[in-house]
């Protein structure tokens, strides 16, 4: 059986607070689960200490019996010391797409000309 660390939602309706279960890949997102084995309450501050409690003992168990914890989780879990999550690097998301760049290179031509223009009557007259 394939389990997954992740986070279940609960509360009511603009007001969500999530339990971190560990549940089987096949279940729902709110349904049957294993064990619930910490929170997650987004409501409060980022420095709060009940934002995301966790139980840690359990939590190391599930992992060495092969449990995957979700982005989000592992997210806690690095924040944590309990697992590692490693580092991002795309280069490439600041980057505009390729329309963008061609509407700035349209732009950056037309200021050219634009330039090139004020200072070929200037140039005539002396």
């Amino acid at each position: 059986m394939s389990t997954r660390i992740r986070l279940a939602r609960g509360g009511s309706k603009k007001r969500p607070y999530y339990r971190i279960v560990v549940a089987d890949v096949r279940s729902p997102r709110d349904g049957r689960f294993i064990e619930k084995v910490g929170t997650y309450n987004p409501m409060l501050a980022k420095d709060h200490p009940e934002r995301v409690t966790l139980i840690e003992e359990r939590i190391r168990h599930w992992l060495t019996q092969g449990a995957q914890p979700t982005d989000r989780v592992l997210r806690f879990l690095d924040q944590a010391g309990i697992a590692s999550r490693p580092d991002r690097s795309n280069p490439n998301k600041a980057k505009p797409g390729k329309k963008a760049q061609e509407r700035a290179d349209a732009r950056a031509a037309a200021a050219a000309e634009a330039a090139e223009a004020t200072e070929a009557p200037e140039s005539a007259e002396a």
